[in-house]
């Protein structure tokens, strides 16, 4: 049995008191002068106690009886040998002459110089009257920022010394009364932990008081010892919604667990900030915190200082506080308060006036009074928190009730000590999750738009200070500088999902979804600049938004009934929090000895295989917190193997949670013995080797630094001005910036000095501010969609229409009419039929001149441009054949491209200011040129059938190949915010990337998860809330669609894995089975709910490839053959390749499908155009096949209704191009040729039947939509 718990909830256990001497000096002092007043003494440490407390060591020695466990324990001293022990901690051995042994130890986490100040932080004092009980909190940090907790009671006992005369001990003997007044002394008991459970650890040494106050003096320590062996016992719960339950009479001790390993146990009271300050003050605390100033908490209570400093600190997760915290400062350490770093401090409001005049620049900040103030001659100077932010914070906190007596109002009175608790304790955890949700919308508030700043690994601070609210540059000017926000910009790098990126992705617009897929340019939208002119209120920070594309939507498309409902703005705080389970611990063993504590750890064994057998299957969550606690216990009672099979059932069920250091230590502890029988269990060891690998091979640590953006200093080649380009966040993609390099290199070397770039960079970073300080009257944005943005604004010039400006939005151009500002619409861009440049005559010159030819009107658009002509003939033409190209592929990335070129012609003519800009930026005209030169028409087939198109690569630098495309369909459950309940579509793109798009909006709803860096092959939907992705790696991820988190792992195949596929079952009591299939040819049935392996079998075979199954057979492609095999893996039937030499036999089957009700296989190859369909009771030679034309290798296939989709690869225009064909299943004719893709089709899905998806390979990367007829 191992000695110690490693999740132990104690660390130590402390006595601090008056050393023996000190307190008879005070007596005799008393006797005979009869004095009122104390001196302070100084509190030394009485007792250490700590784990282990029983080892079989003790029982093999014969140390240990029944009885005598307290008794004879080895006293563990962590008071270091140069120090003077104190005299009442090593004198008393129960009576007994026989030596004390001492095991001299000092723990890296626990200073037991310092603690007995911390303990007494107002000194110890000797009182006439006995005083009431008194508990404080300690928070102690070591040197690389970990922290340790302790939770301190003071109480009071009478001072009492032997009448004989004989050695004072322990301050435990009896009074003789008649002679002697009553003293009592404070002795303080300090509980420290890992972990900052100050209700759960207050509750316990309120339980233990009870027991001291009516045990005898000499059962003391003997009750302490018990006590600390008794909560060393108790593990600490794993993260997740299972609580840990423990009976210390008379109460029932709750430990709350973590939401999850980045969040931190709350287990105090979150609302006790705000009954001592206003939410406005609140606010200036947090601001305090977020700026990093040296701030000191004062108060008469030493239990508020830790709880309000916790609770503030709380506030603003997941960003955290990384510099000096002692929430509470003995008399003795108030000199600490003179540190020039930032530090967050508490002490004693009797210290206030003393520590302000002690230095400058201290946030002082009195709990008692609710006030906050600086301790310099000036006015206090704390930025205000963003307007929107602080706004929507104090209208939230409006609706939270944050006082108890008010429920208790309308309940009746309970008899049960445990149910008024039970009452309370629910209500503080409700109350404590409503405050974690608004203080978290707060958080996202202020920074939701960091990661529009943050590009490789570069944050441009500047820009982003600029791109915020004047009133608000203040706050983010401090903010910015401080180590807590550059933390958080390296999460914002390393994709973390934290409680941060959830809220957010939850809380994110419609139209803000829709902005980051299309990567526009930054420029306020006409719903933005009204909203910036409306009245406070309005800019309140909203909940989700519905979804809105505009013309760019498509209307038909089915949707989820959930989905179409108005959603409030509060719904960021309607996030239902998952339901709380509790584990009730065995009652604690008495005696403590070693067989009975084994016998503890035995019956929480079988507490947990019960609550594991009954946890219902789709509550995989609480199985693998059941089998994390088990496998804690299976350690402890040394049964190691039955750990290791619980750890790797946890590694299966959530590896979120799996404890990757503890199962390292566990395995390295095997004794030869345990090798042995490991090695005739197959999947134990494979986990164990799996666990030897990962530590042999380490974690690679990541590169997460975050630099300042900089303008370069040197002359850059292409390759480096690419990367400075994409880290000044203008444009990622690669081919628009060498098209960029080529306008600003003509003409002269290629390359580009600093000066060149730097007034390039000027310019497109000064016509982006520009464009913030557009506004437009409230009559012209209404003639504009909400969702358009200035783009580009001309000087005031002469027209056909009046004297005004020109206005480019991603839309059209209007003319912004002088004098009484008024809107005149010139052209969508859709409806231009010509654009020429012309010129008009003035006096004795020809001024140049634009004119616009539209399909609404009969009269040409005309304007003097004067020497701008040129760039807006050259604007104006690529938004127009952008435009052009966007309606015609259905793709409104086009247009967004367009408009980016069109930006960048405008900063290269800023830039250049020559004769050759305007030749520079034609380099720039790609929709332009593309027209004339490549046939730019559209099938009519194609256009017709094709509804839309999307960019899975959004944000990325080149396109990605779409490896694999899944349709998830929308179910009812509004409780999912951020269009969680709607239908989904799942896109595996290159290295383990996996893209979620909305299916009600298209928007991309997750735009990346990651599941190792391997290429994805195969998805499976299922409907307890999964999808599996089978991977190069060997590995099945199971991404949990509600979390959007991957936190599980199958990983039973030695080879890549190809296919998989359900079982479907009408009998709702049959447990439902997949199927998953690797190239090496082993195909494993899994049981879906539990995730165990049901059965393994292995077929012969070059490479496997896919799977189906059809009547209770399994179908496999093989690539050079296609079999047919019972469900146990009997080989039933097998069909070979035709013999047909040049044709399928030199590339092998690529897919198939199977139409049972037709008696029909069809099968396609790579290497031809051709589709084989045979007789399923004749499978010698297919009995038809179907040509398909210009075709050269057929990838995926699928079946719609009586239609096969088929994706290729072929020729259209005379140039290799992504095909699909629809074939009619009943005719055998090809009925369609669709071609929208510009590379081959790999992928292919469909919705419902009405739609089909088809992605294509990286020289294309688009995902485009079908409709089906």
């Amino acid at each position: 049995m191992a000695d110690i718990l490693p999740t132990s909830l104690l660390e130590a256990c402390v006595v601090i008191g008056a050393s023996n001497e000190k307190l008879k000096e005070v007596l005799q002092v008393h006797q005979h002068g009869r004095s009122d007043d104390f001196t302070l003494l100084d509190p030394e440490v009485l007792q250490v106690h700590v784990p282990p407390f029983v080892t079989k060591e003790d029982l093999l020695s014969g140390s240990q009886t029944l009885s005598n466990f307290n008794r004879t324990q080895r006293r563990r001293s962590f008071i270091k040998k140069k120090r003077e022990k104190p005299v009442a901690a090593l004198e008393r051995n129960n009576g007994n002459n026989d030596p004390v042994t001492e095991d001299i130890s000092v723990p890296k986490d626990i200073d037991l110089i310092g603690l007995p100040q911390l303990c007494f932080p107002g000194g110890l004092q000797v009182v006439n009257e006995s005083k009431a009980d008194h508990f404080h909190f300690l928070v102690f940090t070591d040197v690389f920022g970990n922290r340790t907790y302790g939770v301190v009671v003071q109480y009071y006992k009478p001072v009492q010394f032997p009448e004989d005369g004989s050695r004072y001990q322990n301050v435990h003997v009896h009074w003789n009364l008649a002679k002697a007044p009553r003293l009592y002394a404070a002795v303080g008991i300090c509980v420290i932990s890992k972990y900052a459970y100050y209700n759960a650890l207050k509750d316990c040494l309120s339980c233990l008081l009870l027991q001291l106050k009516s045990c005898r003096g000499t059962d003391f320590e003997d009750r302490v010892k018990e006590f600390a062996a008794n909560v060393a016992l108790v593990p600490s719960p794993p993260p997740g919604q299972l609580h840990l339950v423990f009976n210390m009479k008379p109460l029932q001790i709750v430990l709350p667990s973590r939401e999850d390993l980045d969040s931190p146990v709350v287990d105090l009271d979150l609302h006790l900030p705000f009954l001592c300050f206003k939410p406005k003050q609140v606010l200036q605390i947090m601001t305090c915190i977020l700026t990093e100033q040296r701030i000191v908490l004062f108060s008469s209570d030493w239990a508020l200082l830790t709880l309000i400093a916790e609770s503030l600190v709380l506030f603003i997760h997941p960003l955290q506080w990384q510099h000096t915290f002692v929430p509470i400062l003995s008399r003795q350490m108030l000199d600490f308060v003179m540190a020039p770093t930032s530090f967050l401090m508490g002490c004693h409001v009797n210290h206030f006036d003393e520590v302000a005049a002690e230095t400058d620049d201290l946030i002082l900040i009195n709990i008692d009074n609710g006030s906050i103030s600086s301790s310099s001659s000036r006015e206090l100077d704390i930025p205000d928190v963003p307007l929107g932010a602080a706004e929507c914070f104090m209208s939230r906190l409006k609706g939270v009730q944050m006082h108890y007596d008010l429920k208790l109002s309308r309940l009746g009175s309970s008899t049960e000590l445990n149910d008024l608790r039970m009452q309370r304790r629910q209500w503080q955890q409700r109350l404590n999750w409503q405050i974690q949700q608004i203080t978290l919308e707060l958080i996202v508030s202020i920074f939701r738009e960091v990661n529009d700043h943050l590009n490789y690994r570069v944050f441009n601070s500047e820009e982003f200070q600029k791109s915020r609210d004047p009133a608000d540059q203040p706050f983010y000017k401090k903010v910015l500088e401080t180590h807590i926000f550059h933390s958080f910009l390296k999460a914002r790098l390393n994709r973390k999902m934290d409680a941060f990126t959830r809220m957010e992705l939850s809380t994110r617009s419609e139209a803000h979804r829709v902005k980051l897929m299309l990567e526009s340019p930054r420029r306020p939208t006409m719903q933005e600049m009204a909203l910036k002119y409306s009245s406070p209120e309005n800019r309140c920070f909203k909940g989700i938004s519905m979804p809105d594309l505009a013309d760019q939507r498509i209307h038909d498309f089915p949707v989820s009934k959930s989905s179409l409902k108005k959603l409030e703005s509060e719904t960021a705080l309607k996030i239902p929090r998952n339901p709380i389970k509790s584990f009730k611990l065995p009652d604690f063993p008495s005696p403590l000895v070693y067989h009975h504590v084994q016998s503890y750890y035995t019956e929480c064994i079988v507490l947990l295989s019960k609550a594991v057998s009954s946890v219902p299957p789709e509550s995989s969550a609480l199985l693998a917190r059941y089998y994390y606690l088990r496998g804690v216990m299976n350690m402890m009672l040394g049964k190691r193997l039955d750990a290791l099979s619980d750890f790797q059932n946890l590694y299966k069920t959530d590896i979120g949670i799996f404890p990757a250091d503890l199962v390292k230590k566990l395995v390295d502890s095997l004794a030869q013995e345990e090798w042995l029988q490991a090695e005739k269990r197959s999947e134990l060891k494979r986990f164990i080797s799996k666990v030897k690998k990962d530590n042999e091979t380490g974690l690679v640590k990541s590169d997460d630094h975050v630099k300042n953006f900089a303008l370069p200093k040197k002359h850059m080649q292409l390759e480096d001005f690419v990367k400075q380009i994409q880290e000044s966040g203008i444009v990622k993609d690669i081919g628009t910036i060498h098209r960029l390099f080529d306008a600003l290199t003509v003409g002269q070397q290629k390359q580009i000095d600093p000066e060149t770039f730097k007034v390039f960079y000027t310019f497109w970073k000064e016509t982006e501010a520009e464009a913030q300080d557009v506004h437009l009257p409230a009559e012209v944005i209404e003639h504009l969609d909400k969702n358009e943005s200035v783009y580009k604004l001309s000087c005031s010039v002469k027209t056909n229409h009046g004297v005004g400006k020109i206005a480019m939005t991603q839309r059209r151009l209007f003319l912004l009419t002088e004098g009484r500002p008024g809107y005149i619409e010139i052209t969508a861009f859709r409806d231009i039929e010509e654009v020429k440049m012309s010129s008009a005559a003035f006096l004795l010159l020809r001024i140049p001149s634009l004119k616009i030819k539209t399909t609404l009107r009969k009269e040409m658009f005309e304007a003097n441009l004067k020497s701008e002509c040129d760039l807006w003939l050259l604007m104006v033409k690529e938004m127009w054949a952008g435009k052009k190209m966007s309606d015609d592929h259905k793709d409104p990335q086009y247009m967004q491209q367009a408009l980016t070129n069109v930006l960048l012609m405008d900063a290269v003519v800023g830039c250049l200011q020559s004769q050759k800009a305007i030749y520079a930026a034609t380099k720039l005209a790609f929709f332009d040129k593309m027209k004339y030169e490549v046939p730019m028409m559209v099938p009519k087939t194609t256009s017709e059938t094709l509804k839309h198109k999307i960019n899975p690569s959004a944000g990325q630098t080149a396109p990605q190949a779409v490896d694999v495309l899944l349709y998830t369909p929308g179910h009812l459950n509004i409780s999912e915010v951020g269009g969680g309940a709607n239908p989904k579509l799942w896109c595996a793109l290159s290295d383990g990337k996996v893209v979620v798009f909305d299916a009600a909006s298209w928007s991309m709803q997750q735009n990346c998860i990651q599941v190792g860096t391997s290429k994805l092959n195969c998805m499976l939907g299922l409907e307890q809330n999964q999808v599996w992705i089978g991977s190069q790696d060997c590995t099945i991820y199971i991404i949990n669609t509600v979390s959007m988190s991957c936190n599980k792992q199958l990983t039973d195949h030695r080879s890549e894995v190809t296919d998989m596929v359900i079982e479907d079952s009408n009998d709702k009591f049959s447990q439902i089975q997949a199927y998953s299939c690797s190239a090496d040819g082993t195909i494993i049935t899994w049981d879906v709910f539990t995730l165990k392996v049901k059965n393994q079998f292995h077929v012969e075979c070059q490479r496997l490839t896919s799977l189906k199954l059809f009547r209770g057979t399994l179908w496999c492609c093989a690539g050079e053959c296609i079999m047919e095999l019972r469900k146990n893996g009997m080989p039933y039937r097998k069909m070979l390749l035709p013999d047909h030499p040049g044709g399928i036999a030199a590339a092998g089957f690529s897919c198939f499908q199977l139409f049972i009700e037709r008696d029909q296989l069809w099968t396609a190859s790579a290497g031809c155009g051709e589709l084989c369909i045979w007789h399923v009771k004749d499978l010698s030679k297919p009995f038809h096949r179907i040509q398909l034309q210009d075709c050269t290798g057929v990838s995926c296939m699928i079946k719609v209704k009586n239609q096969i989709w088929v994706g290729s690869r072929g020729k259209s225009q005379g140039k290799l191009r992504g095909k699909i064909y629809v074939v009619d299943i009943e005719k055998h004719s090809v009925e369609k040729e669709l071609v929208a893709h510009s590379a081959a089709v790999q992928a292919l899905c469909s919705v419902e039947h009405r739609y089909v998806l088809s992605g294509s390979s990286c020289e294309d990367g688009k995902v485009a939509i079908w409709k089906v007829e």
